[in-house]
């Protein structure tokens, strides 16, 4: 059949040309729209300018053909071969391109958009520039591919074979590349923002200033790749492997990294500000200084030998325990989700619940905080729910101040003059802390229930492991049970006359001092 044939045949209502052999034909700018070309040998043929959208063209022989500016859109391509084949401009939206080969093929510009090219082989090909949105890519080859400047928001590309990619500048927010292969891959001032990397393998990847905002990195492996200047803020990067990788400049802030692994990485210049720095592998870590201002600007740095840089990145979490000494029961347990709901919402750092653990005898409450300048201040908030609030509040206030009064050396006057500021914290804490108690019903409530009147202990851990118990209540552990197994509380007792008492002075400066203060 030749190219008239075709034409007439198609004029004439006929759509099926299956199997049918027009290699090296001109079909430029013709119109074969819904035409079914399963099977054609089309190799070599001229369908620049053509019309082929919804055409099936699947299992079809399309080698080095010429196919610039085609409308493809909605058409079908499954298991066709499109190897060498110049789809420049082409729209191929919406096409089912499932298990098709385009090796080499030239894709600039190409309109892939929604298109489904699960298990493709587009080996070599060039896609410059090309528009791939919500694009189904899980399991192809884009080995070596050209995808610069390319779109693929929103993309599927679930273990994808991208090893030795370039796809500099390309716009990946949103995408999934979980388990993707990308090894060596050129990823530089790529958009990465809300990707899901989740065990992706960007060994040895070139990711210099691409935005990983926000983007899930649980698990993967980037041992030797390059981030410099690379913004990772808010990214997930838990059980992520760094070893050797350069993050020098790189912005993590609020990143959450635990687990990760930077045996031999630099990070020297890295933005840390309420980034955790504890349950990280850190041998031979290489890092002169760190920017902790809240917006990376610089203007908090902190420097650092090789042994305090290890130290730095291998703090304890910071932590507030609160003791209580019975057991949380169902009518106490809401009553204490009630109140520290509405704690939250007046006091930003207790936002995040406690963990509990529940035994016969005791309930432990343990509050995470974000830095070892939160541990007093909080836990005037934290234990506001229980009788033992006043005297706990009074503890803090009073070892603190007691710090300000001291005779303190000409060495320490920075010490002297963070523990004023931490002042000045805790007295904003304990007046925000009378205000919720009179505004908060529930806090009323608690305070009925037998479990918020129980003696209690509250201990904080800073970062560097050290330990301070900041309230003991004298009849902590002095609860006793009746014959009636009513549960009674020598602490209601009008004659108790017990006192708390407060920790030594040298230890309560000992604390801290050794707080991880972020240096000017």
């Amino acid at each position: 059949m030749n190219v008239e044939e075709l034409l007439k045949q198609y004029a004439d209502g006929v759509i099926n040309f299956s199997g049918v052999d027009l290699s090296e034909a001109n079909l430029s700018g013709i119109k074969l729209s819904g035409a079914n070309f399963s099977q054609a040998n089309l190799s070599v043929a001229n369908l620049s300018g053509a019309n082929l959208s919804e055409a099936n063209l699947s299992h079809a022989k399309l080698n080095v053909a010429r196919l610039s500016g085609v409308n493809l859109t909605s058409a079908i391509l499954n298991h066709s071969c499109l190897n060498v084949a110049n789809l420049i401009r082409a729209d191929l939206s919406r096409a089912q391109l499932r298990g098709a080969s385009l090796v080499r093929a030239e894709l600039i510009r190409v309109e892939l958009s929604h298109a489904d090219l699960f298990e493709a082989n587009l080996n070599g090909a060039d896609l410059r520039e090309a528009t791939l949105r919500h694009v189904d890519l899980r399991h192809a080859n884009l080995t070596g591919a050209i995808l610069k400047g390319s779109s693929l928001t929103g993309a599927n590309l679930e273990t994808a074979n991208l090893n030795g990619a370039d796809l500099s500048r390309a716009d990946l927010s949103s995408a999934n590349l979980r388990d993707a292969e990308l090894k060596q891959v050129n990823l530089t001032r790529a958009n990465l923002s809300g990707a899901d990397l989740s065990g992706a393998n960007l060994r040895w990847a070139d990711l210099n200033g691409a935005n990983l905002s926000w983007a899930d990195l649980n698990g993967a492996k980037l041992s030797g790749a390059s981030l410099v200047g690379a913004d990772l803020s808010n990214a997930n990067l838990t059980n992520a492997s760094l070893v050797h990788a350069n993050l020098t400049q790189a912005k993590l802030i609020k990143a959450e990294w635990i687990g990760a692994d930077l045996t031999s990485a630099v990070l020297t210049g890295a933005k840390l500000y309420s980034t955790s720095r504890f349950g990280l592998k850190t041998d031979a870590l290489i890092c002169e200084w760190v920017d902790l201002s809240p917006d990376g600007d610089r203007s908090i740095i902190q420097r650092f030998d090789t042994e305090a840089a290890r130290d730095f990145f291998n703090e304890t979490p910071p932590t507030i325990c609160i003791v209580i000494d019975a057991a949380l029961e169902s009518e106490a347990n809401f009553a204490l989700a009630g109140a520290y709901y509405h704690i939250a919402q007046e006091y930003k750092l207790c936002q995040h619940p406690p963990s509990i653990e529940v035994s016969r005898r005791r309930t432990v409450l343990t509050f995470r905080v974000d830095s070892d300048a939160a541990l007093l201040p909080t836990a005037c908030m934290a234990i506001l729910p229980f009788r033992d609030a006043v005297n706990t509040q009074k503890n803090i206030y009073t070892m603190v101040e007691t710090i300000v009064k001291e005779d303190i050396s000409p060495l320490e006057l920075k010490t002297l003059q963070r523990v004023k500021q931490l002042t000045t914290l805790i007295e904003q804490a304990i007046a925000q802390a009378q205000k919720i108690r009179q505004i908060k019903k529930n806090l009323e409530l608690a305070a009925k229930i037998n479990f918020f009147k129980a003696a209690s202990q509250t201990i904080l851990t800073n970062t560097s492991g050290q330990t301070l118990i900041v309230h003991h209540n004298p009849n902590f552990g002095k609860r006793f049970v009746s014959a009636g197994d009513h549960v009674n509380f020598l602490g209601d007792s009008p004659d108790n006359s017990a006192k708390p008492t407060l920790p030594a002075l040298n230890i309560v400066i000992d604390f801290v001092k050794t707080f991880h203060y972020i240096s000017e």
